[in-house]
């Protein structure tokens, strides 16, 4: 039996399959796809797995749709959905762990409702493509479109949560990462799944009296010219990358590295906010050096654990520390808005990015806009509240969101700066949003909520790709790691790593032309799905061999 005769073999016992063997193959194909994105990188794994999940959901013969074909496509994807984003997930659970006294009992609900809830894109892309389905490639390509869409309804559909949108998988490298800059992260999405299927899918749907390499070419070629054309854009993008601009400002990114069990503590406030000072005042070599050079200094989010406006001795703090007419700080803070009346008082409160001068004095502010469900505010506050539930923040009330669009922040001899706090830096297209372009992206996170887990360093490669899709350099601060300065293509310039204590001073990298995607969007994304959705009636009516 030929190595195409025992895929097609295969091919056919899983589509036989049923009770827990089908459901333990594919949420193992699910968990396993997951070895495509960061800290792994193997994303050749693709070339197997979404082969298996497009095999489950299609039909063996190229009959009309029934109810029941359908509902089973929708099970199957849900379980592949809910591997996948179990594996991709799980680090979610160790933010349980920081008060597990409090909300430890919750971690068992979190690392399986989330995956579980986020399968359901899946399950109904699965569904779709089954109703949808033809033979050979207008089936791929009718999957390609409809698991995007699905990627970009997750993205979007109550807040969004966009983690490991599959076309990661094609952005492994400094070369590959190019790409986003034209299509953007949903655009590669769409070419992974033809990248990904086509060489398994077509071989073994090619005739049987179809010698191997006749069966594989159409496949493989599929794959290996989008991926080549991908490698030579890249090349290219990355051989023009601009010259290091000798007078560009330095930036000094303070990792104070503060065990997340301490971050909140009472007793702790005054010595976590002294270390942010004592490490601020020192180079990456840890020598007192007056903060010579430096024009901006960055702390991560929330790096003063209370609120610093309404302390005046902080604030003194500061002014002593930083230099006359010397660097701005940007630190995360908490703030609150009151209001109301005496006899009705009203306070909100915001996760901010607070610009602070020599002076002491706040200079520009940026507050959170896109925030954390279950973190940062409670959906269906009120009601979840009164039964005694409350974010992991523990704020009654939760926190607001700032005004939108998202304000770009103006400092003295620095770039316009756009600020994205936490998990704002996933979401692509939503990045810039004011009308003038900026030249940096200054990311500040906590990432210790997620302990040494894959989690951080998923999130640090998400916020390189929007590095790469804005054409924009981007500052990233993080409490526990990873602090990094990235340049616009997206190149880890200097890191941090998890669990260390330090600095890193940096000249901030030159930004580059508005990249296509910068520019026009998914526009891009659209006229791709156009151009497949005209191939797909090209090759309606391909016969299954």
């Amino acid at each position: 039996m030929t190595v195409l005769a025992r895929v097609r073999d295969w091919r056919d016992r899983l589509r036989a399959a049923t009770g827990w063997r089908r459901v333990a193959v594919l949420t193992l194909a699910g968990m396993v796809s997951v070895l495509a994105f960061a800290p792994v990188y193997l994303w050749p794994i693709l070339f197997l797995t979404l082969p298996i999940l497009a095999w489950a959901i299609t039909p063996p013969t190229p009959e009309a749709a029934s109810r029941d074909s359908i509902k089973r496509a929708f099970k199957d994807g849900w379980w592949f959905g809910f591997g996948y984003f179990f594996a991709g997930l799980f680090w979610v659970g160790e933010a349980f762990l920081v008060e597990a006294d409090v909300f430890g009992w919750l971690l068992p609900f979190a690392v399986t409702l989330l995956p579980a809830g986020l399968a359901l894109f899946f399950g109904a892309a699965a569904a779709v493509t089954r109703a949808l389905w033809r033979p050979g490639l207008a089936g791929i390509l009718v999957m390609a479109i409809v698991f995007t869409a699905a990627e970009w309804l997750r993205g979007h559909i109550l807040t969004g949560f966009p983690w490991n949108i599959i076309g990661y998988a094609l952005t492994a490298t400094d070369v590959q990462m190019q790409t986003a800059g034209l299509i953007g992260i949903y655009g590669l999405t769409l070419w992974a799944f033809v990248i990904f299927t086509s060489p398994l899918v077509l071989a073994i749907e090619a005739p049987k009296a179809t010698s191997s390499l006749a069966a594989f070419a159409p496949g493989l070629a599929l794959a290996v010219v989008p991926l080549a054309l991908s490698a030579l854009y890249g090349a290219t993008v990355l051989s023009n990358a601009p010259s290091p601009d000798a007078n560009a400002p330095h930036v000094r990114i303070v990792q104070p590295s503060v065990p997340q069990r301490e971050k909140w503590l009472p007793e702790k406030q005054g010595e976590i906010f002294r270390l942010h000072l004592d490490l601020t005042a020192r180079n990456a070599a840890g020598e007192l050096d007056g903060m010579d050079g430096i024009a901006l200094v960055v702390w991560p989010e929330a790096a003063m654990p209370f609120r610093p406006l309404e302390h005046p001795e902080a604030l003194t703090a500061i002014a002593d520390l930083l230099p006359d007419d010397g660097p701005v700080l940007l630190s995360g803070g908490l703030r609150v808005e009151r209001g109301g009346t005496e006899a009705a008082p009203s306070m909100r409160a915001f996760n901010s990015l607070l610009a602070f001068d020599g002076a002491g004095k706040a200079i520009a502010i940026y507050d959170k806009i896109h925030l954390v469900p279950f973190g940062e505010y409670l959906p269906f506050q009120p009601v979840l509240e009164a039964i005694g539930l409350q974010q992991l923040t523990r704020m009654r009330g939760g926190f607001a969101s700032g005004p939108s669009p998202r304000p770009l922040l103006r400092l003295p001899g620095m770039p316009l700066v756009t600020g994205l706090i936490c998990y704002e830096a996933i979401f692509p297209g939503a990045v810039v949003q004011a009308a003038e372009r900026p030249g940096l992206i200054v990311n500040i996170t906590n990432d210790g909520w997620f302990g040494n887990t894959t989690g951080p360093r998923q999130h640090l490669h998400q916020s390189r790709v929007r590095a790469v899709e804005e054409g924009v350099p981007l500052i990233r601060a993080a409490n526990n790691g990873i602090s990094a300065m990235i340049d616009a293509h997206g190149r880890l310039q200097a890191t941090l790593g998890l669990n260390a204590r330090g600095v890193i001073d940096q000249p901030i990298p030159p930004a580059v032309d508005a990249p296509i995607y910068a520019r026009w969007g998914d526009l891009l994304l659209a006229l791709n799905i156009v151009f497949f959705a005209l191939l797909i009636w090209r090759f309606r009516d391909t016969s299954v061999g």
